[in-house]
């Protein structure tokens, strides 16, 4: 199975259009776009009934002291975790494409409660869920894909992998506001491959 999109190359930078956030030279970021970037699929192994998607960003600091505070750096040394910013269940795979801001074209306050998709597919909670707990102008359930934001004094070019799941599965077993790690776990046993596209972001403007 082989996975491609028509917005970045693998292993290359991410538009800022598909990202939360992009550079500012006075506020170091501001808001973006948040368009889910398109994603094409094809052969796709015999028996598969549906296909999972998640977006997982495996660079995030596991310790906030020093993210985006001025005078300081987000040390790339600093141990590193995983932060979901997708997951999409029950995708038909003869659809064969997700189009360019089909799910996500905005950000939305509060998160996104029912984002578009692929017909017969349901989205899970992306990892801001968490990361806006506590702060009353954003906090609260986000669904769907919401793209890039890492620390802007963050000294590590962070890594974004679409992972397209081919599974035996004619609906994933989670319900309600499930999790990119509960997907993962679901899908145990029932993965036939799987394909990878990776895209690069950074706020820093001195990571290259």
């Amino acid at each position: 199975m082989q996975i491609e999109s028509p917005d970045f190359r693998h292993q290359a930078r991410i538009p800022g259009e598909f990202a939360f956030a992009v550079p500012d030279p006075i506020t170091h970021i501001r808001l973006s776009e948040n368009r889910n970037p398109g994603l094409h699929w094809r052969e796709e192994p015999r028996g598969t009934r549906t296909l999972v998607l998640l977006c997982v960003d495996p660079d995030v600091p596991t310790r906030p002291d020093d993210v985006n505070k001025e005078g300081r750096v987000v040390s790339r040394s600093l141990p590193r975790t995983s932060f979901y910013h997708w997951t999409l269940v029950d995708i038909p795979p003869a659809l064969g494409e997700i189009r360019t801001g089909m799910c996500s074209a905005a950000i939305t306050p509060h998160g996104k409660q029912n984002p578009p998709g692929p017909v017969g597919s349901r989205q899970g909670l992306n990892d801001y869920t968490g990361w806006f707990a506590g702060d009353a102008d954003m906090q609260g359930n986000y669904f769907g894909y919401d793209g890039p934001c890492p620390p802007w004094n963050d000294e590590l070019l962070h890594h974004y992998n679409f992972i397209l799941y081919a599974t035996d599965l004619a609906r994933c077993p989670v319900e309600g506001a499930f999790t990119g790690q509960q997907v993962e776990a679901a899908i145990k046993g029932h993965v036939l491959t799987e394909a990878h596209i990776i895209g690069t972001y950074s706020l820093n403007r001195a990571v290259t």
